[in-house]
């Protein structure tokens, strides 16, 4: 197995509570995505909507993912001001959420 090098994925797994339209929430996911321009850390952002057929997604319905090149860069998309602006938009919109930061690891067979 191979971690991969100055690769940290930072993942959130939403829920959006009943009352939110899908034109704020896409609203919202604009405003995720265009924090790529806005914190010099974040280097890719990427989401989508739950396609399961597996029905496991207890309610999630939305994945978002960002690319950094470290734990130190996360740490400063956390901290930075554009990034604390839209978590305050986006959180109380929010039903359920985890978020989880991985080092992406290739597995040789």
């Amino acid at each position: 197995m191979e971690e991969a090098k100055g690769v940290v994925k930072h993942i959130v797994v939403a829920k959006f509570k009943y009352d939110i339209s899908p034109q704020q929430i896409e609203e919202l996911i604009n405003g995720y995505a265009n924090l790529v321009s806005l914190v010099p850390s974040m280097k890719a952002f990427q989401w989508g909507k739950d396609v399961s057929a597996e029905n496991m997604h207890q309610g999630f319905t939305h994945v978002f993912e960002s690319t950094f090149e470290s734990t130190e860069g996360v740490a400063e998309y956390v901290a930075h001001p554009a990034h604390v602006e839209y978590a305050n938009l986006l959180l109380p919109c929010l039903d359920k959420v985890i978020v989880i930061d991985y080092k992406p690891t290739t597995l040789h067979v």
